[in-house]
């Protein structure tokens, strides 16, 4: 029978692209459980795989406590079904922040243009 594989906090940092320190932060916050071996951890596949799911809810701007509840959710009541239909919940707010981000990233490059518009208008006038 072969060994599940396993994985070091560097060769999971290292495959990541992190801190053996965020990793530390993860497993603090309860995000993952690595087995512990005296000092050393030992990552499972479960654990890399709660990791990849952490690290894209990091990219689309969850707070961890909100991949924490989705993550969780999965193993625990109300399943499956829950965990999805709370992320949709979470994606449709996620999607409405950003949105309102561009529209306001758009406002402030008008004013910025119009701003440095009229510099440049005054510097004529003035030489």
């Amino acid at each position: 029978m072969t060994t599940p594989r396993t994985w070091s906090i560097a060769e999971l940092a290292d495959e990541f692209d992190i801190t053996h320190r965020t990793l530390r932060h993860y497993e603090a916050q309860g995000l993952l459980a690595p087995e512990r071996r005296g000092q050393v951890r030992i990552y499972h596949r479960r654990d890399r795989t709660r990791l990849a799911l952490v690290l894209r809810g990091r990219r689309l701007g969850f707070a961890l406590d909100e991949i924490r509840t989705i993550i969780d959710m999965y193993d625990e009541q109300p399943g499956e079904a829950g965990q999805l239909t709370y992320l949709l919940s979470q994606i449709e707010d996620r999607r409405r922040d950003l949105e309102q981000r561009r529209r306001d990233i758009e406002d402030s490059l008008r004013e910025l243009a119009e701003v440095e518009r009229r510099c440049q208008e005054d510097l004529r006038t003035l030489n």
